[in-house]
């Protein structure tokens, strides 16, 4: 995990913006009634965050009192650990930085291909691990959670404590060259795997005691560890908070800044401060589950209400019916605009894709609540997933239950596959809808990260006539792309900043 096991001396500054100062971890907190959470308590430098100029979103401050990765580090491997690097020379794992070219893999047609990557993020950890041996004498240290592509897909080393996974046994067979190292010499970017070595697993065995570990996040959601494919962590590359819930097979590590309220009271006491709108929810849900222990959120809106800063919420937590009566009073001196994100209304399909998330009902209860106490709330029904929920059907349902909670408008999008996102997105897509892989495969190929422009036309004709039959067309359609947030421009934003992801990303 990716702050189990860390020093407080050996924590990255630029992993947690606005936490320039190597002692900002206060503690690592694990309790009884958030079962599979560790909180992670800091003391930031900073609250308030600025958008990058490049971005189209519409509005320029966020606060994120949370922030987290819940796919974080589960997947290690040994430091020592071989990784084949774009140049052909195979180089420690422990010795890759972020932004060294590597090779990763990437399915073009019929076929993986070997195609050139970047190392996105880094990180070490302690924990137990498992030595795996093959028949070619080709040996892997690595957690029971890494998981290696076998000629039946990905498998992880070992089982889980609790429930089924797909796990290496004897026999299987692992996709790569394993310690039959190619030639430096050769280019292999874009040749196909062909695995003539042989790399059926001999033994997995245990090893005593932790062993210090590292992974890493790349571009392709994958890499070559001792010539064998590797899948990399699904921390995203930028350690931005998506929706913890959203990937709960993986053990949640939520940061947590525990006294972002006062700073951000002597942020908002500058004589600099425009009262800008701020927005919360755009990284970080500010109602995920463990606002219910730390209760930062009525700190927050006090401040900014007593600093005369309007304000925006977008939650998918049912927890804000708790802060009605605060919020009502904070409207009375600034705009609050509120937002509720429901993309599933099939429970089915929502429990399969969110499992840890308030239920589709649960949020439109809260919907109702908001519009009850006099609030014009929008939904966000996003993402659109293609051939899951974008029927006439579907649509028209969604609507139907949206119109009947009260809410004043909704705001849609088509699903949205950020790099870190994508490899996760696609395994479960391979476990739930075989069928659909190839569709989704054509529609989202190679980098892409969002549909293509004639899908997102196609949704747009049959999405925009339902919302005006059920009157939730009440923001034009200029409005509807503005509140979604345009993809931010490829400029990177200085080191203090954080980078504001798609709203339609909260899900994945």
């Amino acid at each position: 995990m990716r702050w189990q096991g860390q020093a407080v001396d050996d924590v990255d500054a630029q992993a947690l913006p606005g936490l320039e100062s190597r002692s900002g971890i206060v503690r690592s907190v694990t309790t009884p009634e958030f079962a599979g959470m560790t909180f992670h308590e800091v003391l930031a430098k900073s609250a308030l965050n600025a958008v990058p100029g490049a971005s189209k979103m519409p509005f320029a401050w966020t606060v994120n009192p949370y922030r987290g990765c819940s796919h974080a580090c589960v997947y290690c491997l040994d430091p020592s650990t071989l990784v084949l690097c774009a140049d052909g020379i195979q180089r420690p794992l422990g010795e890759l930085n972020v932004g060294d070219e590597i090779i990763g893999t990437e399915r073009r047609g019929s076929y993986r291909r070997y195609v050139k990557t970047r190392v996105e993020a880094k990180w070490s950890t302690q924990k137990p691990a498992y030595r795996v041996v093959l028949a070619d004498a080709t040996e892997l240290v690595a957690s029971g959670d890494h998981r290696f592509l076998t000629d039946r897909g990905w498998k992880h080393v070992a089982d889980a404590h609790v429930g089924q996974r797909p796990h290496l046994t004897v026999n299987n067979t692992l996709v790569g060259f394993g310690i039959g190292h190619p030639n430096p010499r050769v280019d292999i970017d874009g040749l196909a795997l062909k695995t003539v070595s042989d790399l059926r697993v001999v033994s997995i065995d245990p090893l005593p005691g932790l062993r210090n570990l590292v992974d890493i996040t790349t571009g392709t959601g994958d890499f070559i560890a001792n010539g064998v494919v590797s899948h990399n962590c699904f921390a995203r590359g930028t350690h931005e908070y998506l929706d913890l819930d959203g990937g709960a097979d993986f053990d949640s590590q939520i940061v947590v800044k525990t006294n972002v309220v006062e700073v951000l009271q002597r942020e908002l006491r500058r004589g600099s401060w425009k009262h800008e709108t701020v927005a919360l929810g755009t990284n970080t849900d500010p109602y995920q589950r463990a606002e219910g222990r730390y209760r930062l959120m009525p700190g927050i809106v006090a401040a900014l209400a007593d600093s005369g800063t309007p304000m925006s919420i977008l939650t998918k937590g049912t927890l804000i019916r708790r802060d009605i009566p605060l919020l009502v009073e904070a409207r009375k001196r600034v705009p609050i605009d509120i937002q509720m994100s429901i993309a599933m209304y099939d429970d089915e399909l929502q429990h399969a894709i969110e499992p840890g998330t308030p239920s589709t009902q649960a949020r439109l209860d809260t919907v109702r609540a908001l519009s009850d106490a006099g609030f014009r709330v929008g939904v966000f029904l996003m993402p659109v997933l293609p051939h899951l929920t974008d029927s006439l059907a579907s649509i028209d349902e969604a609507l139907r239950r949206i119109r009947q909670s009260g809410a004043d408008h909704v705001v849609y999008g088509s699903l949205h596959l950020r790099p870190g996102v994508k490899p996760w997105f696609f395994q479960w897509l391979e476990r739930e809808h075989p069928e659909l892989l190839s569709s989704y495969r054509g529609l989202y190929p190679g980098i892409s990260v969002e549909a293509p422009k004639a899908y997102r036309q196609w949704l747009a004709r049959r999405i925009r006539p339902l919302m005006r039959v059920h009157e939730l067309d009440a923001r034009s359609e200029e409005e509807n792309d503005s509140m979604r947030g345009r993809r931010m421009r490829q400029r990177p934003a200085p080191a203090s900043v954080r980078t504001i992801t798609d709203a339609s990303d909260m899900l994945f």
